[in-house]
């Protein structure tokens, strides 16, 4: 049997408390649990507003910060006990593309040095014509001509091509998987229906599987193929992307697909939440601290402060949320260790 291209088991990261465990403590990420198939591609939607871990999971998943507790996999293997020639090999096959398109550029250098550096790092040419040959193909990916940008500084091209050149540089490596972190979210429409449809190209033409990273919903909708959405470090809701969004049970989600607005003055925009005295970053201190939507819940019950509920199996596809509003339903495989410490 195949291993899964990426395998996140129990993810926690916690930050603070020092040596002597004396500071504050954030739990940015909680037992949070995720698979990416070898076969097909697909594009996973991380989705959720500020501070809801998002980020946090994609600099674990790249390697630039640490797990506090749980593991992740890449092809079966911890990547956390690779040796270097497989670090190698990840770090060339999982690649990044960064939400600020003007800060992932050193101003001194011409444009086509983040080529050259990919190239030469990983040494996958034996000739400067190759190169260039090899710089040329991950250009025309995304509707670029190396003769036009390649000679250009930074501050020359505009964020949309500055954007574009960074998705050429992680296709330059073919790599298996993408994370995408807010790749769409500082260029205008139109070019964020380019960088899309790129993505989507990627996935059905190299087989290459993106882990995106939104907090928009309506481009998740539009690319997704399975959407995880987090709440204060924790997983809320999580399945097949369009069933998640036309049909979500957790509260939180209920909310939040209510407030895009539509076009018409004559539907109301949003709905009531409830506001509680309890602090909903109070909840964030102590992985025991029950549900983090509690404080803002309607349907909130005494039992959610007690622990954190697990995902309950709420619809077709694997559609799962984590509320005990679903208690009478079966709990998600996944998390039934979690069950068990809720009982």
């Amino acid at each position: 049997m195949t291993s899964p291209l990426l395998e996140i088991k129990n993810a926690t990261k916690i930050y603070g408390g020092g040596f002597l465990k004396t500071s504050p403590v954030t739990v940015a990420l909680q037992d949070f649990n995720l698979t990416i198939g070898s076969k097909p591609a697909t594009i996973t939607t991380i989705a959720g507003e500020s501070g809801s871990g998002k980020t946090t999971l994609a600099n674990l998943v790249l390697g630039f910060v640490t797990l506090t507790s749980g593991q992740i996999l890449y092809k079966g293997t911890d990547v956390s006990q690779m040796d270097r020639s497989q670090l190698m090999e990840y770090r060339r096959e999982v690649q990044a593309v960064f939400q600020d398109p003007y800060a992932v550029y050193n101003p001194f250098y011409r444009v086509k040095h983040i080529f050259d550096m990919v190239i030469s790092n990983f040494k996958m040419a034996s000739s400067k014509s190759e190169a260039r040959e090899l710089i040329e193909q991950a250009l025309n990916v995304v509707g670029m001509r190396g003769e036009e940008v390649l000679e250009k500084y930074p501050h020359q091209l505009s964020g949309g091509q500055r954007q574009r050149m960074m998705v050429a540089r992680a296709y330059l490596l073919k790599p298996r998987l993408i994370v995408a972190d807010e790749p769409v979210s500082m260029v205008d429409a139109s070019l964020r229906a380019m960088i899309l449809d790129i993505m989507l190209r990627l996935r059905d033409e190299q087989n290459i599987s993106f882990l995106y990273i939104t907090h928009d919903l309506s481009t998740a909708y539009q690319i997704g193929d399975r959407i995880y959405l987090l709440y204060q470090g924790a997983t809320a809701e999580r399945g097949d992307t369009m069933e998640v969004i036309e049909n979500p049970k957790h509260p939180y989600v209920q909310l939040l697909v209510d407030s895009i607005p539509v076009p018409d003055p004559k539907v109301r925009w949003g709905s009531d939440t409830v506001a509680t005295s309890v602090d909903d970053e109070q909840m964030r201190v102590n992985v025991n601290s029950g549900c983090r939507f509690y404080p803002r819940c309607p349907a909130r019950m005494d039992r959610c402060l007690q622990s954190m509920p697990p995902l309950y199996q709420v619809g077709p596809r694997e559609h799962e949320a984590s509320c005990f509003l679903y208690s009478d339903l079966p709990v998600s495989t996944a998390d039934d260790a979690r069950q068990v410490a809720a009982d």
